[in-house]
């Protein structure tokens, strides 16, 4: 279930709002300056979809978002819990960070926990299947898959060499939850 827990920065112990009504979730997170909405594929998926089938089952989302925002590129990424370098990938992820463009995920299977450090509130951000989120450019944030990853998710790129991660050096990340 998706879920929206909002934190005063020094506080991370005791969320003063916790949502799990998307469209109350999309609410606050858009009070904030980020993206949040749902998806629903326009044809159903294989067992295991090709990145082309994933791309094709949500094109019209993507083409509105390309049209709209301005990306450049889109690709599907999946990450499973018997990935040998899993370990590697979540620790890239978990300090704090900026990027020089959106970050846009869609989860079409699986979760994942952003975490964005916004003024000084702290927005968590469980998404699971269905949920698009894109955090703005330039916004302090980290992102944990968990210890035992299972995604699918379809990413929109700006700058057409993809992720490129600015790290702040704050330790802040490291007092809040993790996925698990």
């Amino acid at each position: 279930m998706s879920e929206l827990k909002v934190f005063a920065e020094g506080a991370p112990d005791s969320p003063v709002q916790q949502l799990t009504d998307k469209s109350a979730m999309a609410r606050v997170l858009a009070g904030a300056g980020v993206r949040y909405e749902q998806w629903e594929a326009s044809a159903p998926l294989s067992e295991h979809p090709s990145q082309e089938e994933v791309i094709a089952a949500y094109q019209p989302d993507i083409d509105r978002l390309m049209e709209t925002e301005g990306y450049q590129t889109v690709d599907v990424v999946s990450m499973v819990p018997d990935h040998p370098e899993k370990a590697a990938f979540r620790q890239k992820f978990l300090d704090e960070h900026r990027h020089s463009e959106d970050e846009v995920r869609f989860f079409v299977e699986g979760q994942g926990l952003f975490t964005l450090h916004i003024d000084d509130k702290v927005y968590e951000v469980l998404c699971t299947k269905g949920d698009l989120i894109s955090v703005p450019a330039n916004t302090p944030h980290w992102f944990d898959m968990g210890s035992q990853p299972r995604f699918v998710a379809i990413r929109l790129f700006n700058n057409t060499e993809g992720w490129v991660a600015n790290f702040t050096g704050s330790d802040i990340a490291s007092r809040f939850s993790r996925l698990d």
